[in-house]
């Protein structure tokens, strides 16, 4: 078959067929982890009337969805479906306290990315968002975990004392230095970071870091921030 359709998780590939739905979750045809917080069967990939589609069959997790590039991304909320038009799609999502990565790549892509000489890995940041200093020390003590890690595979988003002691600061600062970012980057149009009118969602932490990775808003070259001091500069 040569359109078809595999995906990958911690360094094991997994061929989807064809003729059938193939499942990721707790348990299925992908059992990502024995996690309590994590759907018996969250997201499947299966085909229907020639395009290949990522759905989310959960009901209360999402997954955050982006190209190679991080210049397009999607918020998969449960019930909701995407199809895979891209060469490789990354699907980032937060079970509990632990964030997962998997990659879908397809044979033959309804659309092809050429990425330049100049940016070979698609790590280009992207987007409209600019951050101060600080504001972009939180967001890479946050994602740092993820950062470091080579590939696929699933990481712990630190708890905000750990971040601010990894910062060097204390937590009044940095959870209004938090909200800043959530709301500002609410204002870009980002989904997920609020709970409703005026409140920030309670899972916050958990969307930023998938969107800030999955976007290339920060990347493992920022982790030198971390080994210096940070300009207080709000």
């Amino acid at each position: 078959m040569a359109d078809h359709v595999h995906v990958e998780y911690c360094g094991e590939w997994f061929d989807v067929a064809e003729d059938r739905v193939f499942t990721i979750g707790r348990e299925g045809d992908l059992a990502v982890d024995d996690n309590p917080y994590l759907h018996r069967n969250f997201l499947t990939v299966a085909r229907h009337d020639g395009i290949w589609w990522l759905s989310n069959t959960g009901s209360r997790l999402t997954a955050t969805v982006a190209d190679r590039t991080g210049g397009l991304q999607a918020w998969l909320s449960p019930g909701s479906r995407l199809p895979l038009v891209f060469a490789r799609t990354s699907v980032v999502f937060t079970a509990g306290p632990t964030t997962y990565e998997l990659s879908l790549h397809v044979a033959q892509p309804a659309f092809r990315q050429e990425l330049t000489e100049d940016d070979p890995d698609g790590a280009t940041t992207i987007g409209p968002v600019l951050l101060t200093e600080s504001q972009r020390a939180l967001v890479v003590a946050l994602a740092e975990p993820m950062l470091r890690r080579d590939g696929t595979g699933l990481s712990a988003i630190p708890s905000s004392a750990e971040a601010a002691a990894r910062l060097g600061w204390k937590i009044t600062k940095f959870n209004r230095k938090l909200d800043n970012v959530c709301d500002k980057l609410d204002k870009a149009g980002i989904a997920g970071l609020r709970g409703g009118i005026g409140r920030l969602a309670s899972n916050r932490k958990a969307r930023l870091v998938e969107h800030a990775v999955s976007s290339h808003l920060v990347t493992r070259a920022d982790l030198a921030m971390l080994e210096g001091t940070v300009a207080d500069d709000e």
